[in-house]
């Protein structure tokens, strides 16, 4: 599915759970918002989806302690090309994987740092809320 699929029609169009997940999984780069006392930080990562779940990895540091003080979350991710965008955002909870299990399962699906530095810390985001939109541009405006 890409924003093409939906109805070129409707300026903007409100995507339903499964239409987000489907987006987000073609993606592999979004931005983390984490919180910790007023201070908020949004960081560039990429990321892979499973079963409802985003991952990602990061090495030790101020995502990591700041998802230990404050596990709520905020993740989105988005598309722009020269006739349609879209954007989702997933409110959650982020939890480090501490299970060698999980851990190779999620390696599994191919989830690497782009950055050559070593990042021995896996993070699943479960969502409880989830929210996307796709915009169509219109070329005669």
């Amino acid at each position: 599915m890409t924003a093409d699929d939906l109805s070129p029609h409707v300026p903007v169009e409100i995507l339903d759970n499964h239409q987000c997940w489907v987006f987000l999984a073609q993606q592999q780069l979004g931005r983390l918002v984490t919180g910790s006392g007023e201070r908020a930080d949004i960081f560039p990562v990429n990321y892979v989806v499973d079963d409802h779940h985003l991952y990602f990895r990061t090495a030790e540091g101020t995502k990591l302690v700041e998802l230990t003080v404050n596990d709520r979350v905020l993740f989105e991710a988005d598309h722009i090309d020269t006739t349609n965008g879209w954007s989702v955002v997933v409110r959650g909870t982020a939890r480090a994987l501490t299970s060698f299990t999980e851990m190779a399962r999620i390696d599994e699906l191919g989830l690497r740092s782009w950055i050559p530095t070593p990042k021995y810390n896996i993070v699943e985001i479960t969502a409880t809320e989830i929210t996307g939109r796709a915009v169509h541009f219109d070329p005669e405006n």
